[in-house]
Order: C-alpha cells, then structure tokens, then sequence
C-alpha cells in the first residue's frame, strides 16, 4: 500500500508529456487513492498533487495561463485573473480548473453568484474536484449559510475522508446549520 501511494505522489512529476487521457487517468488514480489515504498528512500531500495535476491538466498553453491567472489572484489583481482564466477556458472548456480558479477571482471580486456558477460547472467536469467543493464552503459561509456549507463539506469529506481538521469542521458546520443539538 505504500509503495502505491507513493507512486501515485510521484503521477503529476512525471505528467509532463501525458496525453489528455493519460493525465485523465493519473488523476482518476490519485483521487481513488486519496479516500483511502492513510493518515492526515499523506492525504495533504496527496491534495497538493492533486491540486498541481488539475493545474497541469491542460495544454500548454492553457497552462501558461492558468500561471499567469494565479499570479493575478496571488497579487489581488482579480478582474485580470478572473480575464485570464476566462481565456483559459476558451481554449480549452473542458479544463474544470480554470473553471474553478475563475471562480475563486469572481468570489474575491464580489461577484458571488458568477463564482458560483464556476463553480458549478467545475463540479460538472469533475465532480470529485474537492477544491471546488470547499470553494463553496467558503461562499456559503460568507453567506451564513450554514447548511450549504455544512452539505458542501460532507462533499468533500466523501471525496477526502482525511481533510485536515475534516471531522472538526463538520461538527462545527453541523453545529451552526442545525443548532447545538444536532
């Protein structure tokens, strides 16, 4: 098991040159594995591989700009990332992270209801996307939505059983949503 796991930490390193459909695959890999991802701290690095392949997942081109995008939001510069990522998606509609950091630019702009539809659209293209998933945890607490985001963090615990902190935000999300005895 854990020379598997490790082997799937390694996938994302050695993606440069993948196919679209090698990439697909290393990342179908690397989520089955995260579900069952020993401890907290292999499920982390686990995450961050994940998080840097869904980066990676597209052409190259697609890729520069998904660098430059971050470097915007990095620098709070974000109607010219939310611009970037808009253009990363024309090149490429089927990169569910370009969707997803699109939204992230449109939420820290003050554009809620367009984040969420980013939003939305990542979890159409990969609905295992955890980060989307506590994306919209984020928006709904800003809201005070506390069920939204109490069902968006149970998302993501099915996805990453491991999240850091996982069970000690779902009981204070359950605890805001449906009062103290819940």
């Amino acid at each position: 098991m854990r020379g598997l796991i490790l082997a799937l930490l390694l996938l994302p390193a050695a993606a440069f040159g993948q196919t679209p459909a090698e990439k697909k695959a290393a990342l179908d890999k690397m989520l089955d594995a995260l579900r069952t991802a020993p401890t907290e701290q292999v499920a982390g690095m686990m995450e961050q591989r994940i998080r840097q392949a869904w980066l990676e997942a597209g052409t190259p081109a697609v890729t520069l700009l998904m660098s430059r995008g971050l470097r915007e939001l990095n620098a709070g510069a974000t109607e010219e990332a939310v611009s970037v990522f808009g253009d990363a998606i024309v090149l490429d509609p089927s990169h569910a992270e370009a969707w997803h950091q699109r939204g992230i630019a449109r939420f820290q702009g003050g554009d809620t209801k367009g984040a969420v539809r980013d939003i939305q659209e990542t979890l159409k293209l990969e609905p295992r996307h955890f980060g989307a998933w506590q994306t919209l945890v984020r928006i709904a607490e800003a809201r005070e939505d506390w069920k939204a985001a109490h069902d968006a963090w149970t998302h993501v615990l099915d996805i990453d059983p491991r999240a850091p902190r996982g069970q000690e935000r779902l009981k204070d999300l359950k605890r805001k949503a449906f009062g103290d005895d819940a």
